[in-house]
């Protein structure tokens, strides 16, 4: 579980990603998830666009997302979705305590 102060640090990392993930109309698929997974490993914070015609609310996606990949939702702001899973060795983000 995320503190109030590594979220903000966090965000304030997100701000400069691009949005590297798309989730459509067809919603988290397998495909999104494994292509999260990847990401995840490779990065640790991945920035995540959802269309208008996502099927849920983009704040379950988010969720549903980060619970299949193990991540943790940071930020939902508008149509974008900040993800987090930090690596247990070789971590190249930080966290405040």
């Amino acid at each position: 579980m995320l503190t109030g102060k590594q979220r903000r640090y966090l965000r304030a990392l997100g701000q400069r990603l691009a949005a590297t993930l798309h989730v459509g109309r067809d919603g988290i698929t397998a495909a999104v998830v494994e292509q999260a997974e990847t990401q995840l490993r490779a990065q640790e914070l991945i920035k995540v666009r959802m269309t208008e015609n996502t099927p849920a609310s983009r704040h379950e996606t988010a969720d549903e997302l980060a619970g299949r990949t193990g991540a943790e939702v940071v930020q939902v702001l508008g149509r974008t979705a900040l993800l987090y899973r930090g690596r247990a060795e070789e971590s190249t983000i930080v966290l405040p305590t």
